[in-house]
């Protein structure tokens, strides 16, 4: 795992994005698990928790996200784990836990 305490990042979640096909016809919404797995990827990146399976002890999803939205992602890495929030301006979206075992 990294030193790092916290890493932020931006998402552009693109209006055309295939993850908004039928959900919901007329008012699109991004799917938790779309979002979910965009934290993950992050994670991933950052090379936190590295060479662990990676499991969510938790989520909330707080509030709907749209197309063409820009989310911000914060990181924040302690031991055995990586807290995280995702916020749509100054809307908290979804926060949650995830940990790693290792193999």
């Amino acid at each position: 795992m990294r030193d790092a305490t916290s890493i932020e990042s931006s998402h552009r979640i693109d209006a055309g994005w295939r993850a908004f096909d039928g959900h919901f016809p007329g008012a699109p919404v991004l799917p938790g698990a779309m979002l979910l797995a965009i934290v993950l990827r992050e994670i991933e990146r950052h090379g936190l928790l590295a060479g662990v399976a990676l499991h969510v002890q938790q989520v909330k999803f707080l509030a709907p996200v749209g197309p063409g939205r820009t989310l911000r992602i914060r990181l924040d890495v302690h031991d055995g784990g990586v807290a995280f929030s995702a916020h749509d301006g100054d809307t908290l979206v979804a926060r949650g836990q995830v940990a790693g075992d290792a193999p």
